[in-house]
Protein backbone atom coordinates (compact mmCIF):
# COMPACT_ATOMS: atom_id res chain seq x y z
CA UNK A 1 0.00 0.00 0.00
CA UNK A 2 1.52 3.37 -0.82
CA UNK A 3 2.02 6.17 1.67
CA UNK A 4 -0.40 8.54 2.10
CA UNK A 5 0.81 12.03 1.78
CA UNK A 6 -1.74 14.46 4.46
CA UNK A 7 -3.27 17.01 2.82
CA UNK A 8 -2.12 20.37 3.48
CA UNK A 9 -3.94 22.80 4.63
CA UNK A 10 -5.17 25.95 2.42
CA UNK A 11 -2.96 29.37 2.08
CA UNK A 12 -4.40 32.48 3.37
CA UNK A 13 -3.32 35.84 2.08
CA UNK A 14 -4.69 38.62 3.34
CA UNK A 15 -4.96 42.13 1.73
CA UNK A 16 -3.37 40.76 -1.00
CA UNK A 17 -3.02 44.40 -2.81
CA UNK A 18 -0.17 45.05 -0.13
CA UNK A 19 1.57 42.04 -0.46
CA UNK A 20 5.06 43.50 -2.71
CA UNK A 21 4.77 40.48 -4.74
CA UNK A 22 1.20 41.34 -6.08
CA UNK A 23 2.25 45.39 -6.45
CA UNK A 24 5.29 44.52 -8.73
CA UNK A 25 3.35 41.83 -10.73
CA UNK A 26 0.69 44.25 -11.24
CA UNK A 27 3.45 46.74 -11.95
CA UNK A 28 5.05 44.78 -14.32
CA UNK A 29 2.06 43.67 -16.22
CA UNK A 30 0.63 47.63 -16.45
CA UNK A 31 4.54 48.71 -18.10
CA UNK A 32 4.18 45.61 -20.82
CA UNK A 33 0.55 46.84 -21.66
CA UNK A 34 1.50 50.44 -21.53
CA UNK A 35 4.65 50.00 -23.88
CA UNK A 36 2.42 47.93 -26.73
CA UNK A 37 -0.17 50.77 -26.82
CA UNK A 38 -0.86 52.58 -29.98
CA UNK A 39 0.44 52.92 -33.29
CA UNK A 40 4.41 53.35 -32.21
CA UNK A 41 3.78 50.72 -29.51
CA UNK A 42 6.53 48.32 -29.03
CA UNK A 43 6.06 44.60 -29.86
CA UNK A 44 6.48 41.77 -28.08
CA UNK A 45 7.55 38.44 -28.68
CA UNK A 46 5.66 35.43 -26.82
CA UNK A 47 6.96 32.22 -26.09
CA UNK A 48 6.73 28.96 -23.97
CA UNK A 49 10.22 28.64 -23.08
CA UNK A 50 10.10 24.50 -24.83
CA UNK A 51 9.20 25.28 -28.04
CA UNK A 52 6.46 25.67 -30.18
CA UNK A 53 5.37 28.84 -31.85
CA UNK A 54 6.30 32.85 -31.53
CA UNK A 55 3.97 34.92 -31.44
CA UNK A 56 5.00 38.08 -32.22
CA UNK A 57 2.35 40.85 -31.79
CA UNK A 58 1.11 44.45 -29.53
CA UNK A 59 -2.78 43.08 -29.72
CA UNK A 60 -4.74 42.27 -26.00
CA UNK A 61 -6.17 39.01 -27.42
CA UNK A 62 -2.56 37.71 -28.66
CA UNK A 63 -0.82 39.31 -25.63
CA UNK A 64 -3.13 38.27 -22.82
CA UNK A 65 -3.74 34.65 -24.13
CA UNK A 66 -0.27 33.84 -24.46
CA UNK A 67 0.64 35.31 -20.98
CA UNK A 68 1.20 32.79 -18.16
CA UNK A 69 -0.04 34.45 -15.05
CA UNK A 70 0.98 32.85 -11.26
CA UNK A 71 -1.09 35.62 -9.32
CA UNK A 72 -4.69 35.39 -8.90
CA UNK A 73 -5.17 39.21 -8.67
CA UNK A 74 -3.83 39.62 -12.12
CA UNK A 75 -5.53 36.10 -13.28
CA UNK A 76 -8.91 38.35 -12.10
CA UNK A 77 -7.80 41.21 -14.42
CA UNK A 78 -7.06 39.58 -17.45
CA UNK A 79 -9.73 37.14 -17.51
CA UNK A 80 -11.95 40.44 -16.92
CA UNK A 81 -9.92 41.69 -19.91
CA UNK A 82 -10.40 39.35 -22.34
CA UNK A 83 -13.95 38.80 -22.07
CA UNK A 84 -14.64 42.28 -22.95
CA UNK A 85 -12.33 41.93 -25.99
CA UNK A 86 -14.27 38.43 -26.53
CA UNK A 87 -17.59 40.71 -27.09
CA UNK A 88 -16.26 43.69 -28.86
CA UNK A 89 -12.54 43.05 -29.99
CA UNK A 90 -11.40 45.91 -29.75
CA UNK A 91 -9.91 48.49 -26.70
CA UNK A 92 -8.53 45.72 -24.97
CA UNK A 93 -5.35 47.53 -24.23
CA UNK A 94 -7.43 50.51 -23.23
CA UNK A 95 -9.44 48.68 -20.95
CA UNK A 96 -6.64 46.76 -19.31
CA UNK A 97 -4.24 49.76 -19.13
CA UNK A 98 -7.42 51.76 -17.26
CA UNK A 99 -7.54 49.07 -15.13
CA UNK A 100 -4.29 48.81 -13.77
CA UNK A 101 -4.45 52.69 -13.14
CA UNK A 102 -7.71 52.78 -11.24
CA UNK A 103 -6.09 50.30 -9.31
CA UNK A 104 -2.45 51.74 -8.40
CA UNK A 105 -4.25 55.30 -8.30
CA UNK A 106 -7.45 54.30 -5.51
CA UNK A 107 -4.83 52.08 -3.13
CA UNK A 108 -2.70 54.68 -3.18
CA UNK A 109 -5.58 56.57 -1.39
CA UNK A 110 -6.20 57.35 2.37
CA UNK A 111 -9.73 56.56 2.26
CA UNK A 112 -11.59 53.11 2.57
CA UNK A 113 -12.16 50.53 -0.15
CA UNK A 114 -15.72 50.73 0.44
CA UNK A 115 -15.98 54.48 0.30
CA UNK A 116 -13.66 54.82 -3.04
CA UNK A 117 -15.91 52.46 -4.43
CA UNK A 118 -18.84 54.30 -4.39
CA UNK A 119 -17.69 57.02 -4.89
CA UNK A 120 -15.68 55.66 -8.08
CA UNK A 121 -19.52 54.24 -9.11
CA UNK A 122 -20.98 57.82 -8.98
CA UNK A 123 -18.16 59.32 -11.34
CA UNK A 124 -18.29 55.99 -13.80
CA UNK A 125 -22.35 57.53 -13.86
CA UNK A 126 -20.95 60.91 -15.17
CA UNK A 127 -18.98 59.47 -17.25
CA UNK A 128 -21.39 57.37 -19.09
CA UNK A 129 -24.15 60.44 -18.87
CA UNK A 130 -21.84 62.68 -20.99
CA UNK A 131 -20.70 59.92 -23.55
CA UNK A 132 -24.66 59.78 -23.91
CA UNK A 133 -25.20 63.49 -23.83
CA UNK A 134 -25.74 65.70 -27.07
CA UNK A 135 -23.28 68.06 -25.42
CA UNK A 136 -20.03 65.68 -25.59
CA UNK A 137 -17.50 67.14 -27.08
CA UNK A 138 -15.59 63.59 -27.89
CA UNK A 139 -17.92 62.03 -29.61
CA UNK A 140 -19.14 62.29 -33.15
CA UNK A 141 -22.40 61.15 -35.17
CA UNK A 142 -21.46 58.35 -38.07
CA UNK A 143 -23.53 59.43 -41.24
CA UNK A 144 -23.97 56.54 -43.28
CA UNK A 145 -24.35 58.61 -46.68
CA UNK A 146 -20.71 59.22 -46.66
CA UNK A 147 -17.93 57.14 -45.57
CA UNK A 148 -15.45 59.53 -44.60
CA UNK A 149 -16.11 58.73 -41.21
CA UNK A 150 -16.01 54.99 -41.41
CA UNK A 151 -12.76 54.97 -43.40
CA UNK A 152 -11.49 57.33 -40.70
CA UNK A 153 -12.44 54.71 -38.27
CA UNK A 154 -11.02 51.61 -39.83
CA UNK A 155 -7.77 53.52 -40.93
CA UNK A 156 -7.31 54.05 -37.00
CA UNK A 157 -7.81 50.18 -36.28
CA UNK A 158 -5.36 49.29 -38.94
CA UNK A 159 -2.49 51.90 -38.15
CA UNK A 160 -3.17 50.98 -34.44
CA UNK A 161 -1.00 47.73 -34.86
CA UNK A 162 2.63 47.64 -35.64
CA UNK A 163 2.99 44.19 -35.71
CA UNK A 164 1.29 44.32 -39.69
CA UNK A 165 3.92 46.19 -40.74
CA UNK A 166 2.03 48.32 -43.47
CA UNK A 167 2.73 50.93 -45.50
CA UNK A 168 0.63 54.06 -46.24
CA UNK A 169 -0.68 52.75 -49.71
CA UNK A 170 -1.25 49.09 -47.97
CA UNK A 171 -3.04 50.96 -45.53
CA UNK A 172 -5.55 52.35 -47.85
CA UNK A 173 -6.35 49.18 -50.01
CA UNK A 174 -6.74 47.54 -47.03
CA UNK A 175 -9.30 50.16 -45.41
CA UNK A 176 -11.19 49.98 -49.03
CA UNK A 177 -11.20 46.30 -49.12
CA UNK A 178 -12.56 45.95 -45.27
CA UNK A 179 -15.10 48.61 -46.08
CA UNK A 180 -16.08 46.77 -49.43
CA UNK A 181 -16.65 43.15 -47.17
CA UNK A 182 -18.53 45.15 -44.85
CA UNK A 183 -20.68 46.51 -47.30
CA UNK A 184 -21.43 43.15 -48.71
CA UNK A 185 -22.16 42.15 -45.74
CA UNK A 186 -25.36 44.37 -44.98
CA UNK A 187 -28.72 42.68 -46.32
CA UNK A 188 -30.19 44.24 -49.42
CA UNK A 189 -33.47 44.11 -48.25
CA UNK A 190 -34.26 44.99 -44.70
CA UNK A 191 -36.81 43.55 -42.56
CA UNK A 192 -37.60 43.56 -39.30
CA UNK A 193 -34.85 41.97 -37.73
CA UNK A 194 -32.02 42.32 -39.87
CA UNK A 195 -28.85 40.14 -40.09
CA UNK A 196 -26.14 41.12 -40.65
CA UNK A 197 -24.01 38.43 -42.85
CA UNK A 198 -20.11 37.26 -42.62
CA UNK A 199 -16.46 37.97 -44.24
CA UNK A 200 -14.54 34.63 -44.64
CA UNK A 201 -10.79 35.51 -44.39
CA UNK A 202 -8.92 33.55 -46.70
CA UNK A 203 -5.27 33.24 -45.97
CA UNK A 204 -2.25 33.57 -48.71
CA UNK A 205 0.79 34.04 -46.99
CA UNK A 206 4.13 35.02 -48.57
CA UNK A 207 2.18 37.60 -51.14
CA UNK A 208 1.87 41.10 -51.56
CA UNK A 209 -0.58 43.24 -49.50
CA UNK A 210 -1.55 44.90 -52.25
CA UNK A 211 -2.73 41.75 -53.84
CA UNK A 212 -5.59 41.08 -51.69
CA UNK A 213 -9.08 41.30 -52.39
CA UNK A 214 -12.74 40.70 -51.52
CA UNK A 215 -15.34 38.63 -53.74
CA UNK A 216 -18.80 37.91 -52.76
CA UNK A 217 -19.89 34.81 -51.86
CA UNK A 218 -17.58 32.06 -50.57
CA UNK A 219 -14.00 30.63 -51.71
CA UNK A 220 -13.43 27.02 -51.25
CA UNK A 221 -9.58 25.50 -51.45
CA UNK A 222 -9.51 23.18 -53.80
CA UNK A 223 -6.11 22.04 -54.40
CA UNK A 224 -7.58 19.23 -57.26
CA UNK A 225 -9.42 21.64 -59.14
CA UNK A 226 -6.63 22.20 -62.68
CA UNK A 227 -6.31 25.61 -63.77
CA UNK A 228 -6.86 26.53 -67.32
CA UNK A 229 -9.81 23.61 -68.28
CA UNK A 230 -13.28 24.87 -68.12
CA UNK A 231 -15.54 23.26 -65.27
CA UNK A 232 -18.24 21.21 -66.34
CA UNK A 233 -20.98 21.42 -63.80
CA UNK A 234 -24.03 20.29 -63.53
CA UNK A 235 -27.20 22.36 -64.10
CA UNK A 236 -30.99 22.10 -63.15
CA UNK A 237 -33.85 22.88 -65.77
CA UNK A 238 -33.57 26.54 -64.17
CA UNK A 239 -29.71 26.87 -64.86
CA UNK A 240 -29.06 27.05 -61.29
CA UNK A 241 -26.54 24.77 -59.33
CA UNK A 242 -27.97 22.43 -56.64
CA UNK A 243 -25.48 21.72 -54.06
CA UNK A 244 -25.39 18.91 -51.05
CA UNK A 245 -23.07 19.72 -47.99
CA UNK A 246 -22.34 16.73 -45.61
CA UNK A 247 -20.90 17.19 -42.62
CA UNK A 248 -20.72 13.54 -42.21
CA UNK A 249 -17.55 11.34 -43.33
CA UNK A 250 -17.91 10.09 -46.30
CA UNK A 251 -14.61 7.74 -46.32
CA UNK A 252 -16.18 4.24 -46.58
CA UNK A 253 -13.70 3.12 -43.64
CA UNK A 254 -16.90 1.95 -41.32
CA UNK A 255 -18.61 3.77 -38.32
CA UNK A 256 -17.05 5.07 -35.59
CA UNK A 257 -15.93 2.89 -33.42
CA UNK A 258 -17.24 4.81 -30.20
CA UNK A 259 -20.84 4.62 -31.66
CA UNK A 260 -20.79 1.13 -30.67
CA UNK A 261 -20.06 -2.66 -31.68
CA UNK A 262 -21.44 -3.68 -35.37
CA UNK A 263 -21.80 -7.41 -36.02
CA UNK A 264 -20.96 -8.33 -39.48
CA UNK A 265 -21.79 -11.87 -41.06
CA UNK A 266 -19.10 -14.03 -42.12
CA UNK A 267 -17.82 -13.59 -45.35
CA UNK A 268 -19.57 -10.26 -45.59
CA UNK A 269 -17.03 -7.06 -46.46
CA UNK A 270 -18.07 -4.10 -43.73
CA UNK A 271 -15.63 -1.76 -46.27
CA UNK A 272 -17.57 -3.13 -49.64
CA UNK A 273 -21.03 -2.61 -48.13
CA UNK A 274 -19.92 0.95 -46.69
CA UNK A 275 -18.24 2.36 -50.04
CA UNK A 276 -21.71 0.82 -52.28
CA UNK A 277 -23.95 2.75 -49.77
CA UNK A 278 -21.35 5.81 -50.84
CA UNK A 279 -22.53 5.28 -54.73
CA UNK A 280 -26.00 4.44 -53.97
CA UNK A 281 -25.89 7.83 -51.92
CA UNK A 282 -23.77 9.02 -55.39
CA UNK A 283 -26.61 7.79 -57.56
CA UNK A 284 -29.40 9.56 -55.75
CA UNK A 285 -27.19 12.48 -55.97
CA UNK A 286 -26.95 12.37 -59.84
CA UNK A 287 -30.66 11.70 -59.86
CA UNK A 288 -31.64 15.12 -58.06
CA UNK A 289 -29.42 16.60 -60.04
CA UNK A 290 -26.98 17.55 -57.99
CA UNK A 291 -24.17 19.67 -59.13
CA UNK A 292 -21.60 20.46 -56.36
CA UNK A 293 -21.02 18.07 -53.20
CA UNK A 294 -18.96 19.15 -50.15
CA UNK A 295 -17.59 17.40 -47.69
CA UNK A 296 -16.76 18.72 -44.43
CA UNK A 297 -14.04 15.54 -43.58
CA UNK A 298 -12.74 13.14 -46.20
CA UNK A 299 -14.53 11.60 -49.12
CA UNK A 300 -13.62 8.22 -50.58
CA UNK A 301 -11.75 8.65 -54.40
CA UNK A 302 -14.25 5.89 -55.82
CA UNK A 303 -16.91 8.42 -54.83
CA UNK A 304 -15.00 11.34 -56.29
CA UNK A 305 -14.26 9.59 -59.49
CA UNK A 306 -18.16 8.28 -59.82
CA UNK A 307 -19.21 12.31 -59.40
CA UNK A 308 -17.10 13.66 -61.63
CA UNK A 309 -17.80 11.19 -64.54
CA UNK A 310 -21.61 12.38 -63.90
CA UNK A 311 -20.58 16.15 -64.40
CA UNK A 312 -20.64 16.54 -60.53
CA UNK A 313 -17.71 18.78 -58.71
CA UNK A 314 -16.85 17.11 -55.32
CA UNK A 315 -14.93 18.78 -52.97
CA UNK A 316 -13.79 17.13 -49.32
CA UNK A 317 -11.97 18.24 -46.52
CA UNK A 318 -13.99 21.79 -46.40
CA UNK A 319 -13.14 21.54 -42.74
CA UNK A 320 -15.87 22.94 -39.67
CA UNK A 321 -15.12 26.50 -40.05
CA UNK A 322 -16.80 27.10 -43.33
CA UNK A 323 -19.98 24.73 -42.75
CA UNK A 324 -21.64 27.31 -41.49
CA UNK A 325 -21.18 30.17 -44.11
CA UNK A 326 -21.34 27.49 -46.79
CA UNK A 327 -25.32 27.12 -45.36
CA UNK A 328 -25.79 30.83 -45.34
CA UNK A 329 -24.76 30.75 -48.72
CA UNK A 330 -26.60 28.56 -50.45
CA UNK A 331 -29.45 27.53 -48.41
CA UNK A 332 -28.52 23.89 -47.49
CA UNK A 333 -29.02 22.01 -44.69
CA UNK A 334 -25.64 19.87 -43.31
CA UNK A 335 -26.38 16.38 -44.21
CA UNK A 336 -25.38 13.85 -40.95
CA UNK A 337 -25.94 10.82 -42.55
CA UNK A 338 -25.13 8.74 -45.55
CA UNK A 339 -28.15 6.53 -45.10
CA UNK A 340 -30.68 8.75 -45.82
CA UNK A 341 -31.29 12.62 -47.63
CA UNK A 342 -33.51 14.40 -45.81
CA UNK A 343 -36.12 16.80 -48.03
CA UNK A 344 -35.11 20.09 -48.50
CA UNK A 345 -31.07 19.55 -47.66
CA UNK A 346 -29.69 20.41 -50.80
CA UNK A 347 -29.25 24.13 -51.70
CA UNK A 348 -28.42 26.34 -54.68
CA UNK A 349 -25.96 28.70 -56.43
CA UNK A 350 -26.09 30.72 -59.35
CA UNK A 351 -22.43 30.13 -60.85
CA UNK A 352 -19.37 28.16 -60.23
CA UNK A 353 -15.81 29.08 -61.10
CA UNK A 354 -11.98 28.69 -60.27
CA UNK A 355 -10.11 31.32 -59.14
CA UNK A 356 -6.40 31.20 -58.25
CA UNK A 357 -4.21 33.34 -55.73
CA UNK A 358 -0.48 32.82 -55.43
CA UNK A 359 -0.35 29.31 -55.83
CA UNK A 360 -3.67 28.38 -54.82
CA UNK A 361 -6.80 27.24 -56.39
CA UNK A 362 -10.24 27.74 -55.04
CA UNK A 363 -13.63 27.41 -56.30
CA UNK A 364 -15.63 30.61 -55.88
CA UNK A 365 -18.95 29.97 -55.10
CA UNK A 366 -21.36 32.58 -56.30
CA UNK A 367 -25.15 33.25 -55.15
CA UNK A 368 -28.34 34.62 -56.32
CA UNK A 369 -28.34 37.00 -53.09
CA UNK A 370 -25.46 36.87 -50.28
CA UNK A 371 -24.38 38.29 -47.45
CA UNK A 372 -21.28 36.62 -47.00
CA UNK A 373 -18.13 36.56 -48.69
CA UNK A 374 -14.65 36.19 -49.03
CA UNK A 375 -11.50 38.90 -48.32
CA UNK A 376 -8.32 37.14 -49.87
CA UNK A 377 -5.55 38.47 -47.36
CA UNK A 378 -2.18 38.49 -48.26
CA UNK A 379 0.92 39.89 -46.25
CA UNK A 380 5.00 38.71 -46.43
CA UNK A 381 5.16 36.48 -43.29
CA UNK A 382 2.98 33.94 -41.10
CA UNK A 383 3.68 36.62 -38.24
CA UNK A 384 2.54 39.76 -40.45
CA UNK A 385 -0.60 37.80 -41.68
CA UNK A 386 -1.87 36.55 -38.10
CA UNK A 387 -1.59 39.85 -36.96
CA UNK A 388 -3.24 41.83 -39.63
CA UNK A 389 -5.91 38.48 -40.28
CA UNK A 390 -6.49 39.67 -35.78
CA UNK A 391 -6.91 43.53 -36.98
CA UNK A 392 -9.07 43.18 -40.28
CA UNK A 393 -11.62 41.05 -38.02
CA UNK A 394 -11.73 43.33 -35.30
CA UNK A 395 -12.42 46.06 -37.97
CA UNK A 396 -15.63 43.90 -39.29
CA UNK A 397 -16.91 43.80 -35.85
CA UNK A 398 -16.12 47.01 -35.19
CA UNK A 399 -18.30 48.25 -38.16
CA UNK A 400 -20.94 46.17 -37.01
CA UNK A 401 -21.01 47.67 -33.49
CA UNK A 402 -21.28 51.12 -35.33
CA UNK A 403 -24.21 50.11 -37.56
CA UNK A 404 -25.93 49.15 -34.21
CA UNK A 405 -24.97 52.05 -32.64
CA UNK A 406 -23.89 54.72 -34.90
CA UNK A 407 -21.51 56.90 -33.03
CA UNK A 408 -17.47 57.18 -32.87
CA UNK A 409 -15.41 58.51 -29.96
CA UNK A 410 -12.50 60.90 -30.94
CA UNK A 411 -8.76 59.10 -30.54
CA UNK A 412 -5.47 59.84 -30.14
CA UNK A 413 -6.09 60.28 -26.11
CA UNK A 414 -8.73 63.36 -27.20
CA UNK A 415 -11.66 61.47 -25.39
CA UNK A 416 -9.46 60.45 -22.14
CA UNK A 417 -8.11 63.65 -21.29
CA UNK A 418 -11.68 65.60 -22.20
CA UNK A 419 -13.04 63.12 -19.46
CA UNK A 420 -10.48 63.80 -17.08
CA UNK A 421 -11.04 67.42 -17.92
CA UNK A 422 -15.36 67.32 -17.61
CA UNK A 423 -15.23 65.44 -14.47
CA UNK A 424 -12.69 67.73 -12.84
CA UNK A 425 -15.08 70.59 -13.95
CA UNK A 426 -18.00 68.64 -12.44
CA UNK A 427 -16.79 66.71 -9.14
CA UNK A 428 -15.87 70.52 -8.25
CA UNK A 429 -19.21 72.29 -8.54
CA UNK A 430 -21.40 69.32 -6.72
CA UNK A 431 -24.08 69.85 -4.29
CA UNK A 432 -23.42 69.42 -0.70
CA UNK A 433 -26.76 66.10 -1.02
CA UNK A 434 -24.20 64.24 -3.61
CA UNK A 435 -21.85 63.96 -0.50
CA UNK A 436 -23.87 62.99 1.93
CA UNK A 437 -26.14 60.60 -0.28
CA UNK A 438 -22.20 58.97 -1.09
CA UNK A 439 -21.84 58.25 3.01
CA UNK A 440 -18.83 60.51 1.79
CA UNK A 441 -16.81 63.73 2.74
CA UNK A 442 -15.96 66.39 -0.65
CA UNK A 443 -12.27 66.11 0.16
CA UNK A 444 -12.99 62.04 -0.30
CA UNK A 445 -14.54 62.54 -3.13
CA UNK A 446 -12.25 65.30 -4.44
CA UNK A 447 -9.26 62.61 -3.84
CA UNK A 448 -11.14 59.70 -5.77
CA UNK A 449 -11.94 62.08 -8.35
CA UNK A 450 -8.41 63.01 -8.92
CA UNK A 451 -7.33 59.64 -8.99
CA UNK A 452 -9.93 58.49 -11.33
CA UNK A 453 -9.00 61.41 -13.92
CA UNK A 454 -5.32 60.28 -13.61
CA UNK A 455 -5.75 57.26 -14.45
CA UNK A 456 -7.42 58.06 -17.57
CA UNK A 457 -4.85 60.64 -18.48
CA UNK A 458 -2.22 58.10 -18.02
CA UNK A 459 -4.06 56.14 -20.79
CA UNK A 460 -3.18 59.16 -23.12
CA UNK A 461 0.43 59.55 -22.21
CA UNK A 462 0.61 56.20 -22.97
CA UNK A 463 0.44 56.52 -26.56
CA UNK A 464 3.82 58.17 -26.33
CA UNK A 465 6.90 56.07 -26.66
CA UNK A 466 9.77 57.90 -27.53
CA UNK A 467 10.25 61.19 -25.00
CA UNK A 468 7.08 63.24 -26.30
CA UNK A 469 5.95 65.48 -24.18
CA UNK A 470 1.97 65.22 -23.86
CA UNK A 471 -0.20 68.08 -23.51
CA UNK A 472 -3.91 69.03 -22.55
CA UNK A 473 -5.35 72.11 -23.91
CA UNK A 474 -7.92 74.07 -21.63
CA UNK A 475 -10.62 74.64 -23.89
CA UNK A 476 -11.98 71.42 -25.56
CA UNK A 477 -9.58 68.97 -22.77
CA UNK A 478 -8.02 67.62 -25.84
CA UNK A 479 -4.83 65.90 -26.75
CA UNK A 480 -1.35 66.98 -28.03
CA UNK A 481 1.57 65.72 -28.30
CA UNK A 482 5.26 67.33 -28.54
CA UNK A 483 7.92 66.24 -30.66
CA UNK A 484 11.05 64.64 -28.25
CA UNK A 485 14.12 67.36 -28.30
CA UNK A 486 11.96 70.59 -28.73
CA UNK A 487 13.11 73.76 -27.00
CA UNK A 488 11.40 74.60 -23.77
CA UNK A 489 9.06 77.62 -24.95
CA UNK A 490 6.30 79.66 -23.01
CA UNK A 491 4.30 79.22 -26.24
CA UNK A 492 3.59 75.59 -27.69
CA UNK A 493 1.63 77.02 -30.61
CA UNK A 494 4.70 77.05 -32.56
CA UNK A 495 5.39 72.89 -31.76
CA UNK A 496 2.26 71.58 -32.25
CA UNK A 497 -0.38 71.35 -35.21
CA UNK A 498 -2.85 69.06 -34.40
CA UNK A 499 -4.65 67.52 -31.28
CA UNK A 500 -3.99 63.70 -31.27
CA UNK A 501 -7.52 63.25 -32.78
CA UNK A 502 -7.29 65.88 -35.81
CA UNK A 503 -9.95 67.93 -34.90
CA UNK A 504 -8.27 71.06 -33.03
CA UNK A 505 -5.52 72.85 -34.26
CA UNK A 506 -2.82 75.03 -32.82
CA UNK A 507 -3.81 77.90 -35.08
CA UNK A 508 -6.98 78.17 -32.40
CA UNK A 509 -6.64 81.02 -29.57
CA UNK A 510 -5.66 77.94 -27.32
CA UNK A 511 -3.82 77.49 -24.41
CA UNK A 512 -1.66 74.27 -22.60
CA UNK A 513 -0.81 72.59 -20.24
CA UNK A 514 1.61 69.07 -19.37
CA UNK A 515 0.02 66.03 -18.17
CA UNK A 516 1.75 65.56 -15.44
CA UNK A 517 2.67 62.04 -13.68
CA UNK A 518 1.30 60.58 -10.72
CA UNK A 519 3.13 63.14 -8.25
CA UNK A 520 2.14 66.40 -10.46
CA UNK A 521 -0.44 69.60 -9.48
CA UNK A 522 -4.08 68.78 -11.43
CA UNK A 523 -4.39 71.09 -14.22
CA UNK A 524 -7.42 72.86 -13.11
CA UNK A 525 -9.85 73.48 -15.78
CA UNK A 526 -12.91 74.61 -16.62
CA UNK A 527 -15.96 72.67 -18.62
CA UNK A 528 -14.44 71.48 -21.93
CA UNK A 529 -16.19 72.83 -24.75
CA UNK A 530 -17.07 70.96 -27.92
CA UNK A 531 -15.44 71.19 -30.59
CA UNK A 532 -16.90 71.86 -34.44
CA UNK A 533 -16.06 68.18 -35.97
CA UNK A 534 -15.18 68.40 -39.47
CA UNK A 535 -15.07 64.57 -40.94
CA UNK A 536 -12.19 66.07 -43.42
CA UNK A 537 -9.77 67.23 -40.45
CA UNK A 538 -10.44 63.45 -37.91
CA UNK A 539 -7.29 61.58 -37.53
CA UNK A 540 -8.43 58.83 -34.96
CA UNK A 541 -11.36 57.54 -34.00
CA UNK A 542 -12.26 55.16 -31.60
CA UNK A 543 -15.30 52.18 -31.48
CA UNK A 544 -18.25 54.53 -29.21
CA UNK A 545 -19.49 50.98 -27.85
CA UNK A 546 -16.68 48.75 -27.16
CA UNK A 547 -14.84 52.17 -25.64
CA UNK A 548 -17.50 52.40 -23.38
CA UNK A 549 -17.90 48.95 -22.36
CA UNK A 550 -14.13 49.30 -21.70
CA UNK A 551 -14.18 52.24 -19.04
CA UNK A 552 -16.64 50.35 -17.54
CA UNK A 553 -15.29 46.86 -17.34
CA UNK A 554 -11.94 48.49 -16.00
CA UNK A 555 -13.15 50.24 -12.67
CA UNK A 556 -15.58 47.32 -12.34
CA UNK A 557 -12.44 45.24 -12.01
CA UNK A 558 -10.69 47.20 -10.47
CA UNK A 559 -13.33 47.80 -7.58
CA UNK A 560 -13.56 43.76 -7.56
CA UNK A 561 -9.59 43.73 -6.87
CA UNK A 562 -9.61 46.64 -4.35
CA UNK A 563 -12.48 44.88 -2.12
CA UNK A 564 -10.52 41.67 -2.20
CA UNK A 565 -9.53 41.12 1.76
CA UNK A 566 -8.65 37.65 1.47
CA UNK A 567 -6.95 35.01 -1.52
CA UNK A 568 -7.84 31.62 -0.79
CA UNK A 569 -5.27 29.14 -2.45
CA UNK A 570 -5.78 25.01 -2.07
CA UNK A 571 -1.99 23.84 -1.75
CA UNK A 572 -2.75 20.38 -2.42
Amino acid sequence: MSRLEAKKPPLFISEPLTRDAVSQSLSLLSGILKSSYGPAGRLKQLHNGVGGCVCTTSQSSALLGHLSLSQPVLRVLTASVRNHVSRFSDCGLFTAILCCGFIENFRSLNVAPFTVIKISKHLLSLCMDHLKSEACGCRVSVDFSSVETLVCLVRSILTSKPACMLNKTEVDHLTSLVLKAFIFTVPRHVETNAVLGKCVVIPVKGGRVVDSTVLPGLLIEAPEIQLGKPLAVKRTGSNMINIALFSVSMSGDGSNPEEGTIAVHHGVSLEVLELNQLLNVGKQLVKDEVGLVVCQKVMHPSLKQFLKEQGVVAVDRAGLSLMEPLGRVTGSQPIASIHSLPPGCYGSLKDLCVESFASKHFLHLIPEDTVICSLILCNRSETAWDELKRVCETAEHVLQLTVKEPLVLLGGGCTETHLASYIRHKSSSLPASTFRDLGCSQTQYQLVAEGFCRSLESVARSLSHDGEEVLTDVVYGHCWFVPPGSPCVSRWSGLVSKCGCGVSGSTEDLSWSCLQGQSGSPVLQGCPQEPSVKVADLRVLDCFAAKCSGLQVALETANLILDLSYIIEDQN
